[in-house]
């Protein structure tokens, strides 16, 4: 089958340690160049990806804060796509010392092991919102937001089909992604339960993995 659109994550998928090397970049440019989309799906807040990944702007679709937030970078458009964490949870967080703390238009932040005390705050204002891992980290999102849900409101959009899409990721939080496309891919340093879960398991780590990935998608 001819896939359409490449859905990857960002950190430990096409960047190491934060950042995407320039081999990465030229294998993801050249997949654009083809006519196929590019579609980011990430965890980190709109602003921070921008900082630390400018070239995030030249993508055809972001889904950032792990599904919470819709972007279409040639247009600056944004949607949010559930709530907003309200100032009470904000300040019942910061009152219970979690740290670092980090809330964006749909997401909270933080690490293990305060998921322990994210779980007691939530509990304590009844709100329906749930905890996703990735690796150490902790996110806070309203209860059925996900990189599953972010990337089919994307693909809506974009009038693409799920099966026409390849997905490649690394962390516990991009099982909902990976489950949802038509080719799902791992790269080597992926977590085992994510590789039990994927059709092909790269050879080669992070970026490096997804350069294979879309070589062999050329074949």
């Amino acid at each position: 089958m001819l896939y359409q659109a490449l859905a990857t994550d960002y950190d430990g998928t096409i960047a190491t340690e934060g950042q995407v090397d320039e081999t990465t970049i030229t294998a993801l440019k050249r997949w654009q160049k083809t006519g196929r989309k590019l579609i980011l799906v990430t965890g980190r807040r709109l602003d921070n990806l921008y900082t630390v990944f400018p070239q995030a702007k030249s993508f055809d679709c972001i889904v950032a804060e792990n599904g919470a937030l819709l972007s279409f970078p040639s247009t600056g458009e944004t949607t949010l796509l559930g709530e907003s964490p309200s100032e009470s949870l904000i300040k019942a967080l910061q009152q219970r010392q979690v740290e670092p703390l980090s809330v964006g238009q749909g997401i909270i932040s933080t690490r293990i092991p305060h998921d322990t005390t994210v779980l007691e705050v939530i509990k304590e204002l009844g709100l329906a919102w749930l905890i996703s891992y990735n690796k150490g980290a902790v996110m806070l999102l309203p209860e059925g937001v996900d990189k599953d849900s972010g990337l089919r409101i994307a693909l809506e959009r974009m009038n693409l089909s799920p099966d026409e899409v390849v997905a490649v990721g690394d962390g516990e939080n991009d099982l909902p992604l990976l489950n949802l496309c038509g080719l799902s891919v791992s790269v080597k340093n992926a977590l085992p339960v994510l590789k039990d879960c994927s059709d092909w398991v790269m050879t080669k780590n992070r970026g490096e993995g997804v350069v294979e990935l879309i070589d062999k998608l050329f074949q």
